[in-house]
């Protein structure tokens, strides 16, 4: 389109970094890098198919189901052998999906999605030898397109609430699966609508009479040579959402349908022949699956943010508007204070969130072979970890996102500029895969139970919850300290207090006659509120534990910026939670003004780098598909471009205006 703005030039030419150098490192290395251009120079050979034509956003709902279907088979098409050339299990699959959807190209989601998200991952951990032998490869290759139906219409997070049943007949050998109300129907799965050709069904297991609990069942729903669905099976696609339109969701009933007893997943527990049941040995293995696609999410959390703060930063370089003081030339946006407070903050949330989702994923490979081995310590730790990281990353991704959109002005609501939809994608996931508020009940029941364990000083603590002791300990020194460090000791302070006065709630509630249930859903929402505050100093120590590792082996300028950005994000929050911490430390009123002083102080330093650390990210045009965001700045140009390929904008006068408007005006309706 042009020379790159002037303005972008210069501000990459502030920047006191090598931009190669934390792309690296934020890759996880030169050779990942490699990799993942290697990717997208693949994905590049089709440019015009997968990104001419007209916008989506143009297309009715059934158009932008088939063009997106279009480009998911030309986009896996180039990727299937790089996925068949992988030895594919769960502990390198995650790179399989950062390669495969890591390079999609749709603004709302893919059909493929939940195939690769959901069906394969439980599969794998699911499926026995004979079971995987017989259908992984098949899904590896596409030649089958899964989906995963747990959700019902009336039933969600409640899993033990779900209605669809699979009862086995003896006599032949089968489950039949029925859905007996229309709240047992499954809505919701990924794919389902029209793409799927099989799915993963979750089900109340009965035999011999009995109820089992909810299983697995692999499930074939449609034809795979005509796509129609097979007898008993009622389809569909759910219809139009906010967002994720392209992921083509469904609905899924079953009346009295027939499967193999071999379609239970049966690498944990079984039904024997007869109909006898085997309980799993160890059925906590379960929830490995369940765990890695809240990993998958916090990591696509950190991509979605990636996203909206390059578009914000690099307009609010470009965009002028004002004068700073009279008679000067308009400023750039950037240089307002409170243009920095939103692309700055988000900047630093975004790094910390990307060092907190590779601790997650570290630590889930750890424990989950620790439970491979029988060895469930730390699963209770895992599952709590696993919970408030989703949560707190994708409600601040959320969140982050917004302010970007904001920060963007009039522009930043076009869908051309790509923020809306990155919107609807943050926000979709703080409800889907546990419900944000649900999964922060979750982690609040894993630290009262931490809580009453202090009391047998013999029993250790798991090494996310072990600041409990010690901040708890007689004797410990609360005095504030305005460091990285004092701010983490701050936040354990508040989170070990908001859990000890969670515990004090309830027990004098139950003293009182109350049922501990009861107790629980009235102490709900200081629960809620003391697994956030966990969740936060979790996020503020790793981000500044790990990076401060990662720094000894980075240049002098790259760790000086790194060191300002765990500082900013510390200060940030610390500032957004001065409640808390006014309430539950000694932090003073001079601390708090000294605070917002160091606060503005990072502002300043690290406006110089702000477009080189969006340009660390390294998405390119292609992919970031923004009119605002574009590497080259030409942000008008780009804009206008996008408004002509509007339909209304193919004919000078459109019919209506002879149909409805004239006649109108004319008087002559």
């Amino acid at each position: 389109m042009g020379k790159v703005n002037e303005d972008l030039v210069k501000e990459r030419a502030k920047c006191t970094f090598n931009v190669k150098e934390l792309t690296y490192f934020l890759d996880g290395g030169k050779d990942k890098t490699l990799e993942r251009k290697e990717r997208e120079r693949i994905m590049l050979t089709k440019r015009e198919e997968l990104f001419g034509g007209v916008p989506d956003e143009y297309l009715s709902h059934k158009e932008k189901y088939e063009n997106s279907m279009r480009k998911a088979v030309i986009l896996f098409s180039l990727l299937r052998k790089q996925q068949e050339d992988n030895n594919t299990d769960l502990t390198n699959y995650r790179n399989l999906l950062s390669g495969v959807l890591g390079a999609s190209i749709s603004q709302d989601g893919s059909p493929f999605g939940l195939h690769y998200i959901m069906f394969m991952p439980v599969f794998m951990s699911q499926a026995d030898e004979k079971q995987q032998e017989k259908w992984l490869h098949r899904a590896l290759n596409c030649s089958i397109i899964g989906s995963y139906a747990q959700t019902e219409l009336g039933h969600g997070t409640f899993i033990r609430g779900l209605e669809t049943t699979a009862t086995y007949d003896a006599s032949t050998q089968e489950f039949v699966l029925h859905s007996p109300t229309l709240t047992s129907y499954k809505w919701w799965p990924g794919g389902l609508g029209n793409t799927a050709n099989y799915c993963i069904v979750i089900a109340q297991l009965y035999s011999k009479g009995e109820c089992h609990g909810i299983h697995s069942f692999i499930v074939q729903v449609r034809d795979e040579d005509t796509h129609m669905p097979l007898p008993g099976i009622k389809v569909g696609e759910i219809g139009v959402k906010m967002g994720l339109n392209a992921v083509n969701n469904g609905f899924i009933g079953f009346e009295n349908v027939r499967i193999p007893r071999t379609n239970m997943l049966m690498k944990h527990a079984k039904v024997l022949e007869d109909g006898t049941y085997v309980k799993s040995k160890n059925s906590k293995l379960i929830y490995g699956a369940m765990v890695f696609v809240r990993v998958v999410i916090v990591f696509d959390s950190v991509n979605y943010l990636a996203k909206a703060i390059t578009v914000g930063a690099r307009y609010s370089a470009v965009r002028r508007q004002s004068q700073l003081k009279p008679g000067e030339p308009e400023r750039q946006i950037l240089d307002y204070v409170t243009q920095q407070d939103k692309i700055l903050s988000a900047i630093a949330a975004c790094y910390a969130m990307k060092m907190n989702a590779r601790r997650l994923w570290d630590t889930f490979n750890i424990i989950n072979e620790q439970l491979h081995q029988g060895d469930m310590e730390r699963l209770g730790e895992l599952h709590a970890l696993a919970c408030c990281l989703k949560a707190i990353s994708t409600t601040d991704s959320s969140m982050f996102t917004a302010l970007c959109r904001l920060a963007c002005g009039g522009h930043g609501y076009m869908t051309s500029s790509n923020l809306p939809p990155t919107y609807a994608l943050t926000t979709a996931s703080c409800t889907y895969e546990g419900d944000n508020t649900v999964l922060l009940l979750q982690t609040a029941r894993f630290l009262l139970k931490t809580w009453r364990q202090l009391i047998d000083s013999a029993v250790p603590l798991t090494p996310t919850v072990a600041y409990l002791k010690t901040v708890s300990a007689p004797g410990y020194s609360d005095k504030w300290e305005s460091s990285v460090e004092g701010i983490i000791r701050g936040f354990q302070i508040v989170a070990m207090r908001k859990i000890s006065a969670c515990v004090e709630s309830m027990t004098n509630k139950i003293m009182s006659g109350m049922s501990q249930e009861d107790a629980w859903n009235t102490t709900s929402i200081q629960l809620v509120s003391a697994a956030e505050s966990h969740s936060r100093m979790i996020v503020i120590s790793t981000f500044h534990e790990d990076m401060s590792k990662a720094m000894k082996t980075m240049s002098a300028p790259l760790a000086a910026v790194m060191t300002q950005l765990i500082e900013l994000y510390a200060v940030y929050w610390t500032l957004e939670r001065l409640g808390d911490l006014l309430q539950y430390t000694s932090i003073s009123n001079a601390d708090v003004i000294h605070l917002r002083s160091w606060y503005e102080e990072l502002l300043r330093k690290i406006r110089p780098n702000t477009i080189g650390l969006v340009d660390a990210f390294d998405i390119i045009d292609e992919l970031l598909q923004s009119t605002l965001g574009a590497s080259d700045g030409r942000v008008y140009e780009r804009l206008m471009e996008e408004a002509l390929k509007s339909p209304l904008n193919a004919e000078p006068v459109n019919q209506s205006f002879h149909k409805y408007l004239k006649p109108f005006m004319q008087g002559k309706l």
